[in-house]
């Protein structure tokens, strides 16, 4: 029986794995296929929508100790890191205990998190962590990941593999590549993160405790398997492997005269 012709959808599949083709900030191999430029338009676009939508905290000492925190994080980012964006926050009224950063320098914080991270430098930890996946280029590389598994799937599809296969394969494609590689990507910004945290100045143990604090307030979760950020557990550890590097950046932070000081509010 002769093989079947790879078709033109195959050979793009290809020619964009090999022009996509990068490394993160940790030195992994990754697959980026959109610019910088279109991510950051899009993070912008995003963040005015939420902005728009969604209820803006108006205390101003919230607002302030918040902007205090993101200000000495972005302060550390090398001009490189830091790219033409003008680097901003939104303090959104809301209970989770969350936070984000988008391309184009777009972060927000939602106040719940205030309530989780008990001092600035357990803040500084989750918004280095946020900032992290910006630096690392996650956004790029999950949305190339979704257009390179549509492409693969109408290949597979145009070669005639059977209906149930292709469930198979999108089944796969999900809970053994994008679930796993969700949590390398969370392991990732952890790493970056703690080490940006530090070279701003803010206490890299500070990074272990905010878990702790995370774990005592998640309650129940899915199994790490199912998941697509690591347990609890498993980011302490983690941490704990990048914990003495990151205090000899603090230290040498600190010696450079960065020492935040900023006030949580009452």
């Amino acid at each position: 029986m002769m093989p079947r012709l790879i078709d033109c959808r195959t050979i793009l599949l290809l020619s964009l794995l090999v022009a996509g083709c990068a490394s993160s900030p940790t030195s992994r191999r990754q697959v980026v296929l959109y610019s910088d430029d279109v991510m950051a338009s899009q993070g912008i676009s995003t963040y005015e929508q939420m902005q728009a939508e969604l209820p803006v905290e108006t205390d101003s000492r919230r607002l302030a100790y918040v902007r205090c925190v993101t200000g000495y994080i972005v302060d550390a980012l090398s001009s490189q890191e830091r790219g033409d964006n003008a680097w901003e926050v939104t303090l959104f009224k809301d209970d989770q205990a969350n936070a984000f950063a988008l391309p184009g320098g777009k972060m927000g914080v939602f106040t719940g998190l205030l309530d989780v991270a008990t001092n600035q430098h357990q803040l500084a930890a989750v918004m280095s962590h946020e900032v992290g996946h910006v630096l690392a280029r996650h956004s790029n590389e999950r949305a190339s990941q979704a257009a390179l598994r549509d492409i693969g799937l109408a290949a597979a599809q145009q070669a005639g593999v059977s209906d149930q296969t292709l469930q198979l394969i999108g089944f796969g494609a999900n809970l053994g590549f994008f679930l796993p590689f969700n949590r390398v990507q969370e392991s990732e910004a952890d790493q970056i993160g703690i080490m940006l945290m530090a070279r701003a100045g803010f206490d890299p143990q500070e990074s272990i405790n905010l878990w702790h604090n995370m774990a005592a307030n998640g309650g129940s979760r899915p199994p790490e398997f199912l998941s697509t950020h690591p347990s609890p557990d498993t980011r302490i550890a983690d941490l704990n492997r990048q914990l003495s590097r990151a205090e000899a950046q603090w230290l040498a932070a600190r010696n450079q005269g960065r020492v935040p000081d900023c006030v949580a509010p009452d």
